[in-house]
């Protein structure tokens, strides 16, 4: 038996937005590995074996799916959202580095819709022009260089996709990256939060920027903020595309 690992993304919560291609994928499987709440998505059956773990062991999973492949397993990482997108298709490349032989490994990367995509998509086109992607998360990277890309693109006029706005363990940090925005932007600037985005639990709200409160947001949420040149129509928030 010829094993591969495959990197799907699961996208943002709706069963009926994962696409075909991920779907035949998992059919496929022996083996499925990933974050607790992720795999727990997978229906067991015979022959399927899962592998749920926690969230701060990426490269123990990666390389554990890497393994299980080399042994002939039929191996799918699950992803929430796109794997490419603050997921494990980086962290999978990122342990496959260490490989004698990386283009031995049979490796497949499918896309999913990510978050930020599916609360656009709610809100109506609030990405419709040049945006960014921001994951507020410093488990990885340090808080300062968060700030210092958070005022970078602001000052940028790019609309921005905040991922992982504000845990339990670093509620101060949100409140500090809504005072970058307020000292570089103006204060009707719209900011959209998308909690829960296509699952029974979402909420959606969006607010001038002069009435955003850190209690907004949590995990769960993406945080949209608007250019100068975002504003409403009807119940819609937009961009326009020809916004400078």
């Amino acid at each position: 038996m010829s094993g591969w690992v495959t990197v799907a993304g699961l996208g943002p919560g709706d069963e009926a937005l994962v696409t075909d291609e991920v779907r035949a994928a998992i059919a496929g499987a022996t083996d499925i590995v990933g974050y607790i709440p992720y795999v727990a998505r997978i229906a067991p059956r015979d022959g399927l074996t899962l592998h749920p773990t926690d969230n701060r062991v990426e490269l123990d999973r990666a390389n554990h799916a890497l393994d299980m492949a080399a042994a002939g397993r039929r191996v799918v990482v699950v992803s929430s959202g796109d794997p490419g997108v603050f997921a494990m298709a980086s962290a999978l490349f990122e342990a496959l580095e260490t490989r004698p032989d990386p283009d031995a490994s049979d490796i497949r990367i499918l896309p999913g819709i990510t978050a930020m995509l599916a609360a656009a998509a709610r809100l109506g086109a609030p990405l419709g022009h040049d945006f960014c992607a921001i994951n507020l998360s410093d488990n990885l990277k340090p808080w300062d260089l968060i700030e210092h890309r958070l005022r970078l693109a602001a000052q940028a006029g790019f609309a921005m996709a905040w991922y992982n706005p504000r845990s339990r363990s670093r509620p101060h940090q949100f409140a500090r990256a809504l005072e970058i925005l307020r000292e570089e932007l103006p204060e009707k600037t719209l900011i959209s939060f998308a909690r829960a985005v296509t699952t029974p639990e979402e909420s959606i709200q969006t607010v001038p920027l002069a009435k955003a409160t850190p209690d907004m947001a949590d995990m769960r949420t993406v945080v949209i903020v608007g250019t100068a040149a975002t504003r409403r129509v009807g119940r819609w928030v937009y961009t326009p595309r020809s916004a400078g």
